[in-house]
């Protein structure tokens, strides 16, 4: 079975471009409004963004902070739907990868009931992976075969407090990469990476093939730069979205060419 085309860009271009690591920025669809999201997502993937994560608003984001379910209300209070985001991913037309992240709630509301509705659409529309916060590994093995029989990644979400045992069937099925939580609770900027990161990273890499990104609490240079040492890709979500709604998509570009100057160092 052939790479999909993340993981093969991935290593093609040495995990991250030449850098050897990637950047992954994510950004709420629709905020601040629909128009500034799609200049936002243009502006950070010109700004160094290996590839880019883009969440789908919903009403109940459990996993999310409260930067990331501020961003998300203020979407939904404008509009933005699932079908809006297909379309933001369609009309930036993107050169780098896009994954969406999303809850499982959205995407079945999308389809009638079933993903391959939505599956179909955001492959059309540019996207190359999906990942589904609340749909642990084996929960639902029809929908999860839905995404792995498409061009879609599916992305699997990997925590600290995984066991080793649990940790390989949580991957089977795993493609594109591997997003390993860095620490337990939400979403949110922190001060520091954990000590443990480089065990952590060691311990996944030991079950699969499958590049590795560090997200959850990233938000300085300086903390993707740590990250960076040891996992194959970062993901910073909250600070970013934190500077758009401080300075807008030029404050957002210069935190992006910041933390990509780091994380590709």
């Amino acid at each position: 079975m052939s790479e999909h085309p993340i993981t093969a860009r991935w290593r093609g271009r040495g995990g991250g471009g030449a850098h050897g690591r990637a950047l992954i920025p994510y950004l709420t669809a629709g905020f601040p409004t629909a128009a500034a999201s799609r200049e936002a997502l243009r502006r950070v993937a010109a700004a160094g963004a290996d590839l880019v994560e883009v969440g789908v608003p919903f009403s109940d984001p459990l996993a999310d902070g409260p930067t990331i379910q501020r961003t998300t209300q203020v979407a939904l209070e404008q509009g933005m739907t699932a079908a809006g985001v297909l379309a933001l991913i369609r009309e930036a037309a993107l050169a780098v990868p896009v994954v969406i992240m999303t809850y499982l709630n959205p995407v079945l509301a999308y389809g009638g009931g079933s993903v391959e509705r939505f599956v179909a659409d955001a492959h059309a529309a540019g996207a190359a992976g999906l990942l589904l916060t609340d749909l642990p590994a084996g929960a639902d093995p029809a929908i999860e075969q839905s995404v792995m029989r498409s061009p879609l990644a599916l992305i699997r979400l990997v925590a600290p407090t995984t066991d080793d045992a649990r940790l390989r069937t949580a991957l089977a099925g795993a493609s594109g990469f591997v997003y390993l939580i860095s620490r337990l609770g939400v979403t949110g900027a922190r001060d520091r990476v954990p000590p443990d990161l480089e065990a952590q990273v060691r311990r996944v890499r030991a079950a699969t093939p499958l590049p590795v990104a560090v997200g959850f609490g990233i938000s300085t240079a300086a903390q993707a730069a740590a990250a960076a040492r040891y996992a194959d890709g970062v993901v910073v979500g909250s600070a970013l979205m934190d500077a758009l709604a401080r300075g807008g998509v030029d404050e957002l570009e210069r935190s992006v060419r910041e933390l990509a100057a780091a994380v590709h160092e």
